[in-house]
This record gives C-alpha cells, structure tokens and sequence, in this order.
C-alpha cells in the first residue's frame, strides 16, 4: 500500500483519507461519484489528474454494452463506457498498475465507477459504470481471461436514472460478419461530456 500511496503522489494529486466527489455533466444529465483514494490511490490520483486538467471537457459516453448486445461474449455485463477514446487530440498520460479488487475490497456493484483496460496495468483515461452488480468484472471473474479483473475506484451516489438512460440509447447494429468486440454497442449519438470537475 505504501508503494502505491509514493505512486500516487508521484502522479502529482495529494492522497486524502476520505471520499471525494466530482460531478459530470454530460448532454444527458448530471452524474455525481465518490472517488475512494483511501483504497485505490493510484487509480483515484490518475482519475483526478485528468479531471483537475480538464482533459475531459472533450470525451464523452460512447460505448454501452447490454445482455443483448454480447453475441460474442460468452460471459456478459452490463456497463457504459467513457472518456477520451473517441476525442480529438486526447491528452493521454501513462497507464497506471492495476489495482485489483481482491487488494482493495471494491467490488463492482451497482454504480460502481471502475477503469477500463485491454491487457494488465493499461487503463489510462477510460473508465466504465455499472448496471447491475458484475462479479465477473472482479479479481477472478472471468468476463478478462487473465482473471485479474478491473480496477474498481468509485460509486455513483447521484443520477443512476441518467447512467440507465445512457445504456438504453440507440447503439450501432451487430455485423455477424465481424463480431468485434464493440460490435453493437457503440452508440449512434455518443453522449458528450459538458464539464468534468470536483464539488
């Protein structure tokens, strides 16, 4: 804990004990989290670090993924997913480690505000909610095949009703021809980010 406590400070953002809020607002509604640096500091430090830059006055809400929409996926979640992927000259600093789930006890439950990442130790600037409880999502689960699971830093505490919305927006048609991993769930308007900042 130590080790990541000094990465986080060296990311530039002071670690605090308690929780701390920001708001997004997006084209669809107001969205609040709690960010919990106390258990995921180095996810939380590099969250913040994108939010104190306004780096993502430009991102938005672009992918959302449904029980319906997971032809390809044997093992299926309920998520939509943010941030800076589909911005034009994005701001993007180095990817950070890995904080699992079964390290910082933040499991992904409902609303729950977690990093988006291909391999281990990648996530930068994307992010995702969830919909539901997704145990599959946590150390172990199997939704990644190197099972470590994604990094869990934050939960919803206003505006669910907005995030519901969102996976429930009109989405791009699967190609069964492709089956790409996003195929299906890339939004046909994505929902862009009007102000991203701490309360």
């Amino acid at each position: 804990r130590l080790a990541m406590m000094t990465l986080a400070l060296a990311l530039g953002t002071v670690v605090f004990a308690k929780p701390i809020k920001v708001k997004l607002s997006s084209t669809v509604g107001d969205i609040r989290f709690e960010l919990y640096p106390n258990k995921a500091p180095v996810t939380v430090a590099n969250f913040l670090k994108y939010i104190d830059g306004g780096h993502f006055k430009d991102g938005s809400f672009y992918r959302v993924v449904r029980l319906d929409s997971q032809v390809q996926n044997t093992i299926k979640i309920e998520v939509i997913q943010g941030g800076l992927d589909r911005a034009e000259n994005a701001q993007s600093f180095d990817p950070i480690v890995l904080e699992r789930t079964n390290k910082t006890k933040l499991k992904h439950l409902d609303g729950t505000l977690s990093m988006a990442r291909s391999a281990m130790d990648s996530g930068t600037s994307e992010f995702f909610v969830c919909v539901n409880v997704q145990p599959s999502l946590d150390f172990g689960g199997k939704r990644n095949p190197d099972g470590q699971g994604f990094a869990a830093f934050g939960r919803v505490v206003e505006g669910m009703d907005v995030v519901r919305r969102i996976q429930n927006m009109k989405t791009d048609t699967p190609d069964p021809g492709k089956l790409a991993y996003t195929s299906g769930q890339s939004l046909l308007e994505p929902v862009e980010f009007i102000s991203f900042k701490r309360e």
